[in-house]
């Protein structure tokens, strides 16, 4: 009975991790999207003559 309730526990917490994984991913893509974004708005606004620009903002 211990043995199959710590295997279903190890596939609780795999499963579990998991998922945790998947939404990191679609989180740092939507992150990437906005980076990308905001670095080819910056990149024209400094083509426009606003003055030097750097392509980080920190």
């Amino acid at each position: 009975m211990v043995p199959i309730l710590l295997v279903l526990l190890l596939i609780l917490i795999l499963f579990g991790l998991g998922f945790v994984v998947k939404i990191l991913w679609w989180i740092a893509l939507v992150v990437l999207a906005f980076w990308v974004v905001g670095f080819l708005l910056r990149s024209a606004n400094s083509a426009a003559g606003r003055g030097r620009s750097r392509w980080y903002r920190w």
